[in-house]
């Protein structure tokens, strides 16, 4: 494993260059978690996407060939391959049947058409509902108020609060660091910087 690249510098497979022609590449943002072959876990989000590779954003790289799991929100499982070093995060090879490389293409096109449209995030995620619900917000101001967890994800959570900082306000919830993304009756969802680790998502998560 390496470290990041130096910023600017970029190395590649030589079959990359063909993959990208042969998918249609989808700008999306998503947070995920990878695994390398050391089989320790990393925080990392989407650049670009399409059914054959996708680009992240991350801070520990693997070496050109190395094999990566990687878990995406609304996406799901997926393995591959490094094939490239772009500046700040890596390329990877998605390593897929037809039948789930279809699949994918699909879910990009819903994520791109919900951007484009303005549509409310989607909910394609395994929620639950923690044994103790109650939790502390800091707001960016430093102020805290009390709040409910109504459910939660690996990327975000509903909270019953009565008070709704703007969209986009910075926010700790407990000690997990999100931001306000929308508005309902009674409460706000957040999403969280960095998804939560599958090994800590149960019913007994304390944020």
């Amino acid at each position: 494993m390496t470290e990041l690249s130096r910023p600017g510098t970029a190395t590649s497979l030589p079959d990359y260059a063909a993959e990208q022609r042969r998918h249609q590449r989808v700008r999306a943002t998503l947070l995920g978690r990878y695994m390398l072959a050391d089989r320790r876990e990393y925080p990392c989000q989407t650049v670009d996407m399409s059914p054959g590779g996708v680009r992240l954003t991350c801070a520990v790289i693997g070496a050109l060939g190395e094999r990566v799991v990687l878990y995406l929100e609304q996406i799901g499982r997926l393995e591959g391959m490094i094939v490239r070093h772009p500046p700040r995060g890596f390329a990877m090879r998605i390593n897929a049947t037809p039948r789930k490389r279809d699949k994918i293409a699909s879910q990009l096109m819903w994520l791109a058409n919900r951007e484009s449209l303005g549509l409310p995030e989607g909910r394609t995620n395994e929620r639950l509902v923690p044994n103790q619900p109650g939790v502390t917000l800091r707001l960016e101001s430093g102020r805290f108020i009390a709040a409910r967890i109504i459910d939660i994800s690996m990327s975000g959570v509903a909270l019953a609060t009565a008070t709704s900082p703007p969209i986009g306000t910075h926010i700790m919830v407990g000690s997990t660091p999100g931001r306000v993304v929308r508005y309902f009756e009674g409460g706000i969802g957040a999403q969280f910087m960095l998804p939560i680790s599958p090994d800590r998502f149960h019913e007994g998560i304390t944020l």
